[in-house]
């Protein structure tokens, strides 16, 4: 009799998709995708996930939400079972709604609005990074308890969920102090080439606020930040995570007095040594500095992604999505995270907090935020 022999079939590679803007003003936000790559590479070196090897397709969105739907389209036409999206909810949406509506995961780099979940995309989408207003509400804590400031006024850039979301944290926090007063607050636009109307309306409020709130990102809020100190403001600016990095340093020479809660020191020199490690190996294979610290949660993205995956026992994108809002303080590289049925984002989180002085950052340690209850995330 003939002898059956089973030959085991090749496990096909698992594909994930890079639906991030390598052009436009997200490109240095969307570096993440380049620790994402590193824990890819990790990964498949220790035999890969489920015993498969990981492989990648990168498609530009060009900061363009119409591109950014196109790449979450063609993206699930090649295969793939995760698609990683841009690091901002406005950009990320239209490609993560394209993946979802095909039954695939979709992840954030660090979209920090928490729309970026169940509620504005769907059960399958998530996000690496913390609310907008855990870093607001940070922020106010720090401006509190630690510097003494009693009242602040609240500047915010109404160009992506984001900025408004970060405003709104630090709004609700400085409310929680029977002490604290919010002297006023105004709006502006990324873009807006000046703010001298609203520099106009802080210097002619009766009471000198003590802290400005100045919720942006770049390149609007270096633009921003020289304008108020050009007019003679000069009150410590708290500003949120997505201002971090030291690229638009030089557009504000010799800045001081600016304050922001970061996920780790994108330069080196962070207090953890993991994370020292991989900027280390960032900069021997990219040949530059972390541009944000938003770096790491594209490593972040991929540990939980293939944890849940191993807990799952497969790619299946409904039965991952169950695996990580399974999640209770789950082990990092940027700390622990938790998931929920509710939400799909960090609420609380940790941070190292910032300070900028003579152009140079310096470290203030660690800090949690205070806890964000789901009524500020989704306040309208």
């Amino acid at each position: 009799s003939l002898l059956a022999i089973a030959v085991p079939a090749h496990a096909e590679d698992i594909l994930v998709g890079e639906a991030i803007a390598k052009s436009g003003w997200m490109e240095p936000y969307d570096y993440s995708a380049r620790m994402a790559d590193l824990a890819i590479e990790d990964i498949n070196a220790s035999g890969g996930l489920l015993g498969r090897q990981i492989k990648t397709s990168v498609i530009d969105t060009k900061t363009d939400p119409a591109e950014s739907a196109q790449a979450g389209a063609t993206l699930v036409s090649e295969g793939a079972d995760l698609v990683i999206v841009s690091c901002d909810y406005d950009q990320g949406a239209p490609a993560a709604l394209a993946a979802v509506g095909a039954g695939k995961l979709a992840i954030s780099l660090c979209a920090g609005d928490p729309k970026m979940g169940v509620q504005g995309i769907g059960k399958l989408a998530f996000t690496a990074a913390t609310a907008g207003q855990t870093q607001g509400a940070t922020n106010a804590a720090w401006a509190h308890d630690t510097k003494g400031l009693r009242s602040a006024y609240i500047l915010v850039d109404t160009n992506i969920e984001y900025s408004k979301s970060v405003c709104k944290g630090f709004e609700w926090q400085w409310k929680q102090y029977a002490d604290s007063k919010l002297l006023g607050s105004d709006t502006f636009k990324n873009d807006d080439p000046s703010i001298a109307t609203q520099i106009s309306r802080i210097k002619e409020l009766p009471e000198k606020p003590a802290a400005i709130a100045l919720c942006s990102f770049m390149p609007g809020a270096a633009s921003a930040l020289r304008q108020l100190r050009a007019a003679g403001i000069d009150q410590p600016v708290f500003m949120p995570t997505g201002s971090d990095g030291t690229y638009w340093f030089a557009s504000v020479p010799d800045i001081s007095d600016v304050y922001l809660p970061a996920a780790v020191l994108a330069g080196g020199g962070d207090p953890n040594p993991e994370v020292n490690k991989l900027i280390d190996r960032y900069k021997e294979k990219y040949g530059d500095v972390p541009a944000t610290s938003y770096v790491l949660s594209g490593y972040a993205l991929i540990q939980m992604w293939a944890d849940a995956v191993k807990q799952a026992g497969t790619t299946d994108g409904d039965k991952v999505a169950d695996a990580l809002e399974s999640f209770k303080d789950h082990p990092t590289v940027l700390g622990p995270i938790s998931f929920s049925p509710q939400l799909h984002i960090q609420n609380k989180a940790r941070f190292l907090m910032l300070g900028v002085k003579d152009g140079k950052y310096e470290q203030f340690g660690y800090v949690t935020s205070p806890d964000v209850p789901a009524e500020v995330l989704f306040a309208q």
